[in-house]
């Protein structure tokens, strides 16, 4: 009775073993590993049984966020090796946590592991675990977060930091899966999905001899590259009011939103840090704020420097932006086809060309 009315998205273990029936979860498991496709089919019987909040949210409506949420879903239901790319602070974390979750591993442990945080002299003995006096210190034995686990995802954040010996140590775990602890004698076989991320070219640190080539190709089977917050304008303003209800409901406050000259400022901003420089902003924006509204003031952002004043408050400087703001939406919607966009927008194409020159657009994404 579970496969009425089936659908095309994606069931996780969880959702298998929220029915209460471990035999049955477990015939369904073994009907998956014969048949991956009938993930796709499982979902609409079964999602309501976990309730809301199941999964981590991506705010946002853009066309860059539904290209990676689909991603996400087609990568969640294999088992390869992923490889997530994109600056520091576009959520790659929240990406691997969104994948693991929309997988059979669901149920089973997430472990993020932040490389460059590692001290170098315990980076073995974190991921691969240690007998018993392998080391000065090494009083009892102790599981690393590989094993920690098994049957999970491991998150390997900053992967690029990872230094070139304990890279040889993990291409042979994604190679045969199995560990060995720090002092111990004997292979630990493990089942693992590894997720890796990184916020720096690995192909130039593979040419600079920072990484290996063969680590790099056994990570790099499937890829996703997490969009910056300055690709998807369309997206900053709901995830603004996100966080400011967040916020809020953390404080104790009541904030309505932005003024309109703060909204200006948000808009203009490159945000270089991304949705985490976002996050800071508005929590200290919340913070800061002594009426209704946030005011310029408390964000604590640079003056908008857009062309021809355009971070001066006035009705002008807000009809150029409100102009901006609909050709970048329009160029983002129609994949910066400037045929489609100019037909969008009722104008001509050599007025769409003037109009980018004018706000300083470029035609095609950087």
């Amino acid at each position: 009775m579970y496969f009425e009315n089936i659908g095309d998205t994606t069931v996780t273990k969880e959702m298998i073993a929220s029915l209460g029936n471990d035999a049955l979860a477990s015939l369904i498991l073994e009907q998956v590993k014969r048949d991956p496709a009938l993930l796709e089919r499982l979902q609409p019987a079964l999602a309501a049984r976990l309730g809301p909040g199941a999964q981590p949210a991506m705010i946002g409506d853009s066309p860059a966020l539904k290209r990676l949420q689909s991603s996400i879903g087609k990568i969640a239901i294999t088992d390869a090796p992923v490889l997530i790319t994109g600056e520091s602070g576009t959520g790659k974390e929240l990406a691997a946590v969104s994948i693991h979750q929309r997988s059979l591993r669901a149920s089973r442990p997430f472990i993020p592991i932040n490389c460059a945080a590692l001290p170098k002299h315990l980076i073995a003995s974190e991921l691969f675990g240690h007998e018993k006096g392998a080391f000065t210190g090494a009083d009892q034995r102790r599981i690393g977060r590989l094993q920690a686990a098994d049957k999970g995802t491991v998150f390997l954040d900053e992967i690029g930091d990872l230094p070139l010996e304990l890279q040889a140590h993990l291409l042979r775990f994604l190679q045969e899966s199995t560990i060995d602890r720090v002092g111990g004698v004997h292979p630990i076989k493990v089942d693992v999905r590894v997720i890796a991320a990184t916020n720096v070219p690995l192909r130039k640190a593979v040419a600079e001899g920072r990484f290996r080539e063969d680590l790099y190709f056994r990570l790099n089977v499937l890829t996703l590259d997490m969009p910056a917050l300055r690709d998807r304008p369309e997206d900053i303003e709901p995830l603004v009011a996100h966080f400011t209800a967040k916020f809020c409901r953390e404080s104790g406050k009541a904030i309505d939103g932005l003024s309109p000259a703060a909204a200006l400022l948000v808009r203009r901003h490159s945000w270089p840090g991304n949705i985490r420089e976002l996050i800071a902003t508005i929590r200290r924006a919340v913070v800061m704020a002594e009426g209704r509204l946030i005011e310029p003031e408390d964000l604590a952002l640079p003056p908008a420097d857009g062309p021809d004043g355009a971070g001066d408050g006035s009705l002008d400087a807000a009809r150029r932006e409100a102009e901006e703001t609909l050709i970048r939406r329009a160029l983002a919607s129609h994949r910066h086809n400037i045929t489609r966009t100019a037909e969008h927008l009722g104008v001509s194409r050599v007025t769409l060309y003037r109009l980018l020159e004018k706000h300083g657009i470029p035609a095609r994404p950087d």
